[in-house]
């Protein structure tokens, strides 16, 4: 069950992900509500997956 909890947070959390396209065509992306959350990618779709990935650490932490 612990499982679905966590899958259903991180979930809720990457709803409110805000991306930004940046000067050379790269990609950031955060989630205000989660402190210190930030990712960077050279595609939308890899920067969306760094995200997750950063998420499920920080999660891991605090």
């Amino acid at each position: 069950m612990p499982q679905n909890v966590l899958t259903g947070y991180i979930e809720s959390a990457l709803s409110l992900a805000e991306y930004d396209k940046l000067e050379y065509g790269t990609f950031s992306g955060r989630i205000p509500v989660c402190k210190g959350v930030i990712a960077f990618g050279t595609t939308l779709r890899e920067c969306e997956e760094e995200l997750r990935s950063t998420l499920g650490d920080w999660v891991l932490v605090v």
